[in-house]
């Protein structure tokens, strides 16, 4: 029987590399006897994943350190995204060159651009593969329509309301919904992404972390634009693990048992916080956070990485427990938890899909803008974090806002759980069989495993 070879080229941030891993994980269990994946990251990209659990079927290839450190890059984006767009290509090649079987096809990240460069030099189709939602993709595609419609450039807070309606698919939507580097005075960053998902047509398929009937209207409007095939395949999320290791346990961080302190928790009664693994509220708002969910008498987990120690000594009044870790998807379908306050980055937003929990919603950059507003005005299933003044929003707003949020009579509230509970049947019923994603998945393999 032949094997097929897939190679897989994420971008190296981990928003990126987990939804990469876990398409990898279910190509693999669908075909995991004659499937092969090589999961391509830099040096220490691997010192950080090399330990986690994968299918004998996906092997970890490196190519050497030639980017700025994870641990720095957010200090500079234009800098990390400058290097990933021009020295990645060459050592990615010198690992085609090495490979023992030749790659049937590339899956590479849409914020690799020269991947379908390289597919076209060797005659190896390539998948693009968007891990924001498909409304961002189309926001950053169209991005011609802003000047000609005068909706660019944003100027804050002037037009900040105005709204915009005219890119194929998308519900209306205000100036101050755009992804925040649209509002950067620097445009640098906005000019290089406009440019690599120019270049999305030159690929063979392009691959939708995303449930096609969450954004119908603009998969749809995409689908009809391209000469390729455009599938969705979403949620990308782990949730095999949730099927097949229910009953383990991960270690608990710093011996802090946190799933242990959830079981003996009401139902819905606790409310999880936590605002990403990559980019960071300052920490004067941190402060107003830990400090509001403690005032609000609600129950909480907050996750606060490198912030956990000092925050658990300075808040906690028995009603909560801070850690600077957990697994997320465990905790979000734990039957404790009954709303989860979140950065709005995608990957979290689809677990809280998956979970059917309503939001708090508290962009900080990039997409999560523009994913606060489908949260709380397309899919109705969040309310906006606000402060009434400036950017910080104070303890005492936020204790009043966890305490209604965590109210289970309150109207809003209920029909928030009502709204994200429809979601939840509607994710997990795309991926069953006959589902959209599930059929989507078969369509893509077929198509390139002819």
């Amino acid at each position: 029987m032949a094997t097929y070879h897939v190679v897989a080229m994420p971008y190296p941030g981990r928003g990126h590399i987990n939804p990469m891993m876990n398409l990898c994980k279910l190509l693999s269990s669908r075909r995991n006897d004659d499937i092969l994946v090589t999961f391509v990251v830099t040096e220490e990209w691997l010192g950080l994943i090399g330990s986690e659990t994968k299918p004998d079927s996906i092997r970890f290839v490196t190519i050497p350190n030639v980017l700025p450190s994870e641990l720095v890059r957010a200090a500079d984006m234009v800098s990390f995204v400058q290097a990933v767009l021009t020295k990645i290509e060459e050592p990615f090649e010198g690992i085609l060159d090495r490979l023992e079987a030749p790659a049937d096809v590339i899956v590479a990240d849409t914020f690799l651009p020269w991947a379908v460069d390289v597919g076209r030099r060797r005659n190896i189709p390539v998948a693009s593969f968007w891990v924001m939602p498909v409304t961002v993709f189309s926001m950053f595609y169209h991005f011609d329509l802003l000047p000609q419609n005068r909706h660019f450039p944003v100027e804050f807070p002037e037009r900040a309301e105005v709204t915009v309606d005219n890119i194929p698919g998308l519900s209306p939507f205000r100036l101050s919904d755009l992804p925040g580097i649209f509002h950067l005075q620097n445009q640098t960053l906005l000019q290089r992404v406009v440019e690599l998902i120019s270049k999305v047509p030159q690929a063979q398929y392009l691959l939708f972390n995303s449930v096609f009937e969450l954004e119908p209207s603009v998969i749809d409007a995409l689908q009809a634009t391209f000469p390729f095939p455009v599938y969705s395949l979403g949620p990308l999320i782990p949730y095999f693990n949730l099927q097949y290791h229910n009953s383990s346990r991960p270690s608990a961080p710093n011996g802090v048992d946190y799933l242990g302190w959830l079981d003996s928790q009401p139902q819905s009664s606790v409310l999880y916080v936590s605002l990403g693994s990559f980019l960071s509220v300052s920490s004067a708002q941190m402060d107003e956070i830990a400090a509001g969910l403690d005032n609000s008498g609600m129950k909480y987990l907050l996750v606060a990485r490198d912030k956990a120690l000092s925050l658990k000594e300075s808040v906690c009044g028995g009603l909560g427990m801070v850690v600077p870790w957990c697994d997320q998807l465990k905790v979000l379908c734990h039957p404790s938890i009954g709303g989860f306050w979140t950065h709005c980055g995608w990957n979290s937003t689809v677990e809280s899909f998956f979970a059917g929990l309503p939001l708090l919603a508290f962009p900080i950059a990039m997409d999560q803008v523009p994913i606060s507003k489908l949260v709380a005005e397309d899919w109705k299933i969040g309310w906006k974090v606000k402060g009434a003044t400036g950017d910080l929003v104070s303890r005492e707003e936020i204790a009043e806002l966890v305490r209604r949020f965590m109210d289970s009579e309150n109207v809003g509230k209920k029909e928030l759980v009502e709204r994200a509970r429809k979601i939840r049947e509607t994710c997990r019923r795309a991926i069953e069989k006959g589902g959209s994603s599930e059929k989507n998945f078969e369509a893509f393999m077929k198509d390139v495993f002819k």
